[in-house]
Parts: C-alpha cells; structure tokens; sequence
C-alpha cells in the first residue's frame, strides 16, 4: 500500500481567522455593491432629472425663441405694408405730377403760336409791346415749371427705386424669419419617441456665418429704421410734390390772366387806333372832296380871268394905232394899265394859290394812301390779337379735358428710365 503524505495543517484560530475573512470579506462586497447600487439609483434619478429638466428648457428656450421670430415677422409684415402702401401714394403723387407735367405742354404750344401770329404783324405794328413780354414771361414760366415737374419726376421714380430696395430686404428677411421659426417649431414637436431623431457627426459645431442673438436683432432693426427713413424720405417728397404743383399752377394761372389782360388791352387799344384812323381817313376823304371842289372852282376863276385879261390886252394893243397926238397916255390908258397889271397880279395870286391847293391836296392823297395801308396793317394787327384770343381759349377746354379725363400719360424719365415696375 502507498503511504499517503500528510498535507499542511492549519490550526483552528486560522481555520476561524479564515472565515472570519471570508464573511468580513463578503459583507464588504455587499456594503460595497449596495453603494454602488444606492449610488447608480441617484445617478438615474439625478440625471434623468437633469436630462428632463434641459430637455424641458430647452423646450422653453424655442417657445421663447419662436415668440421672438412671431414678433419680428408682424413687425417685419407690418413695415412691409406699411412701404407698400408708402409706394402706391408715391406712385400717385408721381402719376399726378407727370399729368401736371402733360397738361403744360397745351399751354406751351398756344403761347409759342401767339408769339408766332404776332410775327405776322407788318410795319410799325411789329413793336416790342407789354403782350410779347408777358408772352415770352409766360414761355419762360413754363419751361420752368416743365423742368421742376421733371425733376420732382426723376426724384419720385429714385425714391421708388429706393422703397423697392427696402421692400425687398424686408421680404427676405421675412422669408427668412419664417423658414427659421419653421425649422424651431419643427424642433419644438419632435420628442425622444419621434421616428426621424437620430445621432449626427459634430452636432455641436458653430456653423458658418452664425450670428449673436445681438446681431440677429441689430440686421432685423436696421432694415425698419432703414424702411421708415426711406418712407419719411418718400413723404416729405410728396409733400414737396403736392405743394410745387398748386405754386405753379397757380404762378401760371397768375400769369395767364395777366396775358390775356395784356392782349385783351392790347385788342382794345388797336380797336382805339383803328377807329382813330377811319375817323382820320374819313375827315382827310372830306377834306380832299373839298379841295377838290376849291381846286375846280381856282382853276374855273383863273380860266374866267382870261377873258377880261385878253379884253384889256386887246384894247390896250387897238389903242396904239391912235394917229398922231391922238396916241395920248390919257386916264384910259392909265386906267387899261393899272386894269392889266391888276389881271396878272390876279391871275398870278391865282396861279400860286392853284399850286399850293394842288400841293396840298396830293399830300392829302399821299397821306390818305399811307393812312389807307396803316389801317391795313392796324386791321392785320387786330386780327391776329383776335386769332390769339381764340387760340388761348384752347386752354380752357384743355383745362376742362384734364380735370375731367384724369388719364395718366406715360412718360419717360430725364434719365432715360421708363416708370418703375413694382413687383
């Protein structure tokens, strides 16, 4: 048989200190898994806590923040209507100052023809008189006014431009609010139980072209302040626009009434003229018909003059065939001498006074003639003071045309741009 070898012995103490160990061990291992258990329980709590709580406001934070959008979108809508509606009233003034603009050009054409008709007068009637001043004032006024309107035109259509830019900024930053407001609302309703969620790459990265909440609200207050100067901007030009086209309307209405005053005096004072000079002609017709007259009746005492002339001549001429001492220079023939020298010097005066009757009445005729062809062109005159009464009456039914039509003409900026095109 083999014989077995005993194996090491431990005492009883050790035997006790060994499971003194093992128990102390075991109760250590329990104290220490109760530990761990007790604390892994606080850490669910804490952290389930904790993950419901930034969930929660986190949740809070895109209400708030989708509040904010919600204000700055009716903010932003808002202002938009507000420039829309801005830009109609523009559009308006604008329309009613190149209609302002169209109705001058009537006026300027019938000034231009009345200075062109008074051209036409003939003589001493072209004079340089108070209607061709006012007439030229007139002419001057509406070039005037024309540019002004033009420029009040140009200005209307930069500032639509200029509403427009506002206008579209606004817009975009509207779309922008509500795409981000959707986005936010779309991230407010997906919970942890939502189909689409899942782990990205790098979610906490900043993006590119981020903003701060400063910003954001700095770009958002910058395009109002920006759109509310520019409708400022675009009121006080209507205003300008209103308050230019009643000044000159009314400078031109002044100075129409003050031409047609000077033409209508005018008119008068050539209807004076005309009738002094037919009162002129007719006396001057009168004085020749009487000099006539007077002419005829020197030249009938001048031929009656002769026979008595002729009477003394021949007596005188029978009287030298006296014979002898009878050939006396007797009282008779001193009588026949004084009678024959009293003929001549009779015919003589006659004669002078015939001339001069004949001078004057060819200077009567001569000044007849030249009064005959300044009334004629006194005459021409007042007709083309008349024409131009009845062409400026065209202004009147332009007038009446416009206030009543009201139709808005297109017209082409200074600049060369046609009216703006609003979206």
């Amino acid at each position: 048989l083999a014989t077995s070898i005993p194996g090491l012995r431990y005492s009883v103490s050790d035997w006790d200190t060994s499971n003194k160990q093992i128990s102390d061990t075991a109760e250590h291992r329990r104290h220490m898994s109760h530990m761990t258990r007790q604390e892994g329980r606080a850490l669910r709590n804490e952290t389930t806590s904790k993950t419901n709580w930034d969930k929660s406001d986190s949740s809070r934070r895109l209400s708030d923040r989708i509040w904010d959008i919600s204000r700055w979108r009716e903010t932003l809508e808002s202002c938009i209507q507000e420039v829309e509606k801005e830009m109609d009233a523009l559009t308006l003034g604008k329309e009613e100052t190149e209609r302002a603009l169209t109705a001058t050009a009537v006026p300027l054409e019938v000034t231009v023809e009345c200075l062109t008709l008074r051209e036409g007068r003939r003589g001493n009637e072209l004079v340089s008189d108070p209607v061709e001043a006012q007439l030229k004032k007139e002419v001057e006024m509406i070039d005037g006014a024309q540019r002004v309107f033009q420029q009040r035109i140009d200005k209307a259509f930069e500032q639509l431009c200029l509403l427009q830019v506002s206008r579209q900024q606004l817009t975009h930053d509207l779309q922008n609010k509500i795409e981000a407001q959707d986005i936010d609302l779309s991230c407010l309703s997906i919970t942890v139980t939502s189909p689409k969620i899942s782990l990205k790459p790098n979610p906490l990265r900043i993006p590119i072209g981020s903003t701060t909440p400063q910003q954001w609200e700095q770009f958002s207050q910058y395009n109002v302040a920006r759109a509310q100067e520019e409708m400022q901007a675009s009121l006080q030009l209507r205003e300008d626009m209103r308050v230019t086209r009643v000044q000159l309307q009314n400078e031109l209405d002044a100075q129409r009434i003050a031409t047609v005053f000077a033409i209508r005096k005018r008119t008068h004072h050539l209807e004076q003229a005309c009738d002094e000079t037919q009162w002129q002609m007719k006396s001057s017709q009168d004085e020749i018909s009487d000099m006539e007259r007077d002419i005829r009746s020197l030249e009938d005492d001048l031929q009656a003059k002769m026979a008595p002339l002729k009477l003394v001549h021949t007596r005188l001429e029978n009287r030298t065939k006296r014979p002898g001492v009878d050939l006396c220079r007797d009282e008779v023939q001193y009588g026949l001498v004084d009678e024959a020298n009293q003929l001549e010097a009779t015919i003589l005066a006659l004669k002078q006074k015939l001339a001069q009757a004949q001078y004057a009445l060819q200077a009567l005729q001569l000044h007849q003639a030249h009064m005959e062809e300044d009334l004629s062109r006194k005459k021409d005159a007042l007709f083309l003071e008349q024409r131009s009464l009845e062409t400026r009456g065209r202004l009147a039914s332009a007038a009446f045309t416009d206030v009543s039509s009201g139709a808005v003409v297109p017209l082409t900026n200074s600049s060369g741009r046609h009216n703006l095109e609003l979206a």
